[in-house]
């Protein structure tokens, strides 16, 4: 549906995230990955989604003068805001250690903003889910640690592997959100990026 409607533009994604790329095949678009090198730093007094709509911009904004007329490139970003407190992606085992001990027997909130750049505007949404987890114990968290490694994910879990049936209790929001894109805004947002064009 999507591939026809956008037939006479290029869709790029700016994301080296196999799960959004995976995202971007099952709504069964045709695209292209570019990217760009990004120190994602942010001021101090953002909160919640102004982080992730400031760090999914910043992204968009490395390829300012680069697009053509046809192109749309997507950016996003995913933080888990929790306790007041953005957690990105953890350092190392410890860290990552430290961070699902703080999320366990809690609710904390994931957060994606999705930047859309043409030539002509940008126009940036975020969406919030809540999580919950169940008490987790030391020893599932080094279970899950060692044998899945979650350090290229936001607040060091994929709610889509080991520790999610196990320690997921109840999710209110988009699930695919929490993986890092909320499919359903997107899918809207292409149809309302077009339909305005």
């Amino acid at each position: 549906m999507l591939k026809e409607i956008l037939k006479n533009h290029t869709l790029i994604l700016a994301s080296g995230s196999p799960r959004r790329q995976q995202f971007f095949k099952d709504l069964d678009l045709d695209f292209e990955i570019r990217l760009k090198e990004i120190e994602e730093l942010y001021p101090d007094h953002l909160k919640a989604e102004e982080i992730t709509n400031f760090l999914a911009e910043l992204k968009a904004s490395a390829f300012e003068n680069e697009l053509k007329e046809n192109e749309i490139l997507v950016t996003s970003d995913t933080i888990v805001w929790h306790k007041n407190s953005a957690l990105g992606k953890p350092k190392e085992y410890d860290d990552a250690f430290r961070i699902l001990k703080s999320l366990s027997n809690d609710t904390h909130e994931v957060i994606t903003s999705v930047c859309f750049k043409t030539t002509q505007k940008t126009t940036t949404f975020h969406e919030v889910t809540k999580v919950t987890f169940t008490a987790l114990s030391d020893e599932s968290i080094q279970y899950y640690l060692e044998n899945y490694k979650p350090y290229d994910k936001a607040g060091a879990y994929g709610i889509q592997e080991w520790i999610g049936f196990i320690g997921v209790s109840k999710i209110e929001g988009s699930y695919a959100n929490v993986m890092g894109m909320p499919t359903d805004k997107v899918f809207e947002y292409f149809l309302k990026f077009v339909e305005n064009d």
